[in-house]
């Protein structure tokens, strides 16, 4: 085996191995009582599956393009409304560890050079939406608090559409991939 592919199975397991060991830790994002921006600011870097989703959307819109971030935007606001009116999804959690993954899929997809385009954009709003609908239902809807959320999420996605615009197209279907994989574990953590 050469060394280049063992240092590389060897930071993917180490990868791998770090990403399994976080996700047996509880989500801190959901159920925080702090409303005020830096809360809000926050609670996008707080819990895993958060951070994984902003981090596949700034991979999609530089790879993709903007309309990625355009899905993101609608499916924040409808979810967030939705929210922050009382409604809900049974399983939601799960369901938004499953939209991480889902995400990441697609964009591999997407990356292979498929027709999947609309399918990206419709799975990165369903799944930001999701994530804001559980936003919604924990913030007190004070207008501070989602100013926090929106520049921390704001700036996980152009720090990684920043770092992914550098990747060759090999490197981001393999993010996309880790990405897919660390949804699914994050689905089947608690269990």
């Amino acid at each position: 085996m050469s060394s280049n592919l063992t240092r590389s199975l060897l930071a993917s397991s180490a990868a791998g191995l770090a990403l399994s060991l976080l996700s047996l830790l509880p989500a801190q994002a959901h159920g925080g009582a702090d409303h005020a921006v830096l809360g809000g600011a926050l609670h996008p870097l707080m819990g895993l599956d958060h951070l994984l989703l902003l981090v596949g959307v700034g991979l999609g819109v530089a790879q993709l393009g903007r309309s990625v971030l355009v899905s993101a935007l609608a499916g924040a606001l409808v979810g967030g409304l939705v929210g922050g009116f009382g409604g809900s999804l049974p399983g939601a959690e799960l369901l938004a560890a499953l939209g991480v993954a889902a995400l990441g899929a697609a964009l591999f997809i997407g990356l292979r050079g498929g027709k999947g385009m609309s399918a990206v954009s419709l799975i990165t709003a369903a799944a930001v939406g999701l994530h804001a609908m559980l936003h919604g239902l924990e913030s007190s809807g004070t207008g501070s608090w989602w100013v926090g959320a929106l520049l921390g999420s704001a700036a996980v996605v152009g720090s990684s559409a920043w770092i992914a615009q550098r990747l060759d197209r090999r490197k981001a279907l393999s993010a996309a991939a880790l990405l897919a994989c660390a949804g699914g574990l994050l689905a089947i953590a608690p269990l």
